[in-house]
């Protein structure tokens, strides 16, 4: 009798590997000469400059599921992979050609699920399906949607800003976005309105999230929800800071290097009202869990 030794290959080592190499160099080849073009035009501009943050967590979230999605069952969708990617790249085709950046970059998304569909199958996609969610936080918003949204969220920050103000018994008024106080003036900016730091905090909730792997999907929204009211707070809160230093110290100071400084107290204080809801939400749950 002869002693056979069966192989079984360990599930985090890369199966066939060598065929994603191609299919990686021509996405390399398609997306780079984009992100090149972002990082010269549309994310030096202060709306879109958490561009590249955005996309060196977007790889290194793909790079965490490489084994996931290399080793899933070979079940390819060829059909619906095809429509996909033959789709995606006419997308992709006409924002680049039309300067389009927000077409553009939305159209690698289902470029890639068209890939993993051919390569792999749903289980794939299935594995990479957070990865795709977070790269929407890559597509740049229309300048349009931008001025929209600023404007109402410039208006509600200052006036919010002014009524703790006044009630805190500072000598300060607002007309439209412009607050007044003592001898000195300061217009709420289009950076002050709040917009970037909900995209920013937005991500970092869904990266938190992410790590964190809550089982409780009450829990989970809660927290998502909560991320838009918390960065409106904290950029209240960079406002009214900007505004008392100001007020105490002068006009050049409020401009200075406390201004650039109160952009770094604004996600300090967005993430600290994150952390500190979460605990709220952790002890309720486990209150919850505890009783019953």
């Amino acid at each position: 009798m002869s002693n056979t030794t069966q192989f079984t290959p360990d599930k985090h080592q890369p199966q066939d590997w060598w065929l994603w190499v191609p299919i990686a160099i021509g996405l390399l080849a398609i997306c780079l000469p984009s992100f090149f073009h972002l990082m010269q035009t549309t994310w030096q501009t202060e709306e879109n400059g958490h561009g590249p943050i955005i996309l060196i967590v977007v790889c290194w979230l793909i790079w965490q599921k490489r084994h996931d999605v290399i080793n899933a069952p070979n079940k390819p969708s060829v059909l619906i992979g095809w429509i996909c990617l033959v789709l995606s790249l006419l997308v992709f085709i006409i924002g680049r050609s039309q300067s389009i950046d927000t077409i553009e970059v939305a159209a690698l998304i289902p470029m890639l699920v068209g890939v993993l569909l051919l390569m792999r199958g749903w289980q794939a996609v299935l594995a990479m399906w957070f990865q795709l969610v977070f790269m929407l936080f890559l597509i740049p918003l229309p300048g349009l949607l931008v001025e929209i949204i600023t404007g109402t969220l410039k208006q509600h920050v200052s006036v919010v800003a002014e009524e703790v103000l006044y009630a805190a018994g500072y000598p300060i008024s607002r007309v439209g976005v412009t607050l007044s106080i003592g001898q000195y003036k300061l217009l709420v900016a289009d950076a002050c309105s709040g917009l970037n730091s909900m995209f920013s905090l937005s991500a970092l909730g869904l990266i938190y999230l992410y790590l964190m792997k809550y089982r409780s999907w009450l829990h989970n929204c809660l927290l998502l929800v909560a991320v838009l009211p918390i960065a409106f707070a904290a950029n209240v809160i960079r406002v009214i800071t900007l505004v008392l230093i100001t007020y105490y110290f002068g006009d050049e100071a409020g401009q200075g290097f406390a201004h650039s400084a109160a952009g770094m107290l604004l996600f300090v204080a967005a993430l600290l009202l994150l952390i500190a809801f979460d605990g709220v939400l952790r002890l309720i749950f486990f209150s919850s869990r505890s009783a019953s």
